[in-house]
């Protein structure tokens, strides 16, 4: 139930595992938004997202990377703990970075161990759908870690995809991706991210599997759609791909802003006596 503005109201119930799965469906699409501290997850959860996802695009986003490959396990524990703590009711995901599931089991556990124990987060993200990931997913789920996954175009792989390219384009390679969604879910995944990949195949895959699909540049037919904040609010005004809408241009808001300030201070119309003690 939501309130006046689509709102929730502050005693909303907390989304959990299975309200996700329950969407599998439905006319209610999952909504799914970025967060990597503490304000903008507050502001995204007080305004009805159901997923906030604390995306290793922290990387690219927010720390000055080219690609996601340099984060590390610490630096995502930081920006869960930091998002955690601003979330009250949505759904708290957190990708696991380059490096920290693929090479064994073992090792995925540990790691996705680490990031609930430290964050808090109510679950983690796996990129890829290759036999080394869906061991790794059936090891994390195994004990207990519910687990998001994502196929399509996966950052992590990009040296190997090409940088932000569409994925799944001929029948062999979409035949393949509605294999390894069904591989993830049979793994035990509770969602499944689609990136960059032609809406038939997005399709195909959400009508192939029992749980929700979130798109990114996967069409309209998904169970849900996931963005970055930062390029959803055209903070981010440098990234431009064909899927992005853009609800607000705070790039520009922010530059009139330091400029308006910066003009204040030089003429002395800042601090003025209503701003002084």
């Amino acid at each position: 139930m939501s309130s006046e503005g689509g709102a929730p109201p502050s005693s909303a119930k907390r989304v959990g595992i299975r309200d996700v799965r329950a969407r599998k469906n439905s006319a209610e699409k999952l909504i799914v938004l970025t967060a990597y501290d503490a304000l903008f997850a507050r502001l995204i959860d007080e305004s009805g997202v159901d997923i906030v996802l604390v995306g290793d695009s922290a990387g690219t986003v927010l720390l000055g990377y080219d690609t996601t490959i340099p984060v590390t396990l610490d630096q995502m524990i930081h920006h869960a703990s930091a998002a955690r703590r601003g979330v009250k009711r949505a759904l708290v995901t957190v990708d696991m970075p380059f490096l920290t599931y693929q090479v064994s089991a073992e090792q995925a556990v540990t790691n996705c161990g680490r990031v609930m124990q430290e964050s808090g987060a109510d679950s983690v993200k796996l990129e890829g759908g290759s036999a080394e990931v869906v061991r790794a997913v059936r090891a994390v789920t195994g004990v207990g870690i519910p687990v998001m996954g994502h196929l399509g175009y996966t950052p992590q792989s990009e040296h190997a995809l090409g940088r932000s390219r569409v994925q799944a384009r001929d029948d062999r390679d979409a035949l393949a991706l509605v294999e390894h969604a069904k591989r993830l879910e049979d793994a035990g995944v509770f969602s499944i991210v689609l990136e960059l990949i032609p809406r038939t195949v997005a399709r195909a895959v959400t009508q192939a599997v029992s749980v929700p699909t979130i798109g990114i540049g996967a069409g309209a037919d998904c169970d849900g759609q996931v963005l970055v904040l930062h390029d959803m609010l055209g903070l981010n005004d440098r990234f431009t791909p064909k899927f992005l809408k853009r609800y607000a241009t705070l790039a520009d808001d922010v530059r009139s802003a330091v400029r308006r300030f910066g003009d204040d201070v030089r003429a002395g119309r800042y601090p003025d006596d209503d701003h002084s003690f």
